[in-house]
């Protein structure tokens, strides 16, 4: 059986970039109440200069623990955001 794929518009796209920071200002929290790593497949990979490559959820979630512990507060400016959509 063939897996059915369809490509977010760059509106969808924008949409969950934008909930990804606002979750990051509301402490890992998305606006649904559901967790950071809900907006993340589960095959996902995200590089941190100071941490590395994370792989796949869980090492996500130990990536935004440990860099997460060293910041006492986060704020985006989103009406200040411009983007820039490719791909």
């Amino acid at each position: 059986m063939a897996v059915a794929t369809q490509t977010m518009t760059d509106e969808q796209r924008k949409s969950v970039a934008l909930e990804y920071l606002k979750a990051f200002d509301n402490g890992g929290v998305t606006s649904t109440g559901g967790s950071l790593l809900d907006l993340f497949a589960d095959d996902a990979q995200v590089y941190f200069a100071k941490w590395g490559l994370a792989n796949g959820k869980e090492e996500i979630g130990r990536l935004f623990t440990d860099v997460g512990g060293t910041i006492t507060a986060i704020r985006h400016d989103y009406s200040a955001f411009n983007y820039i959509m490719s791909g």
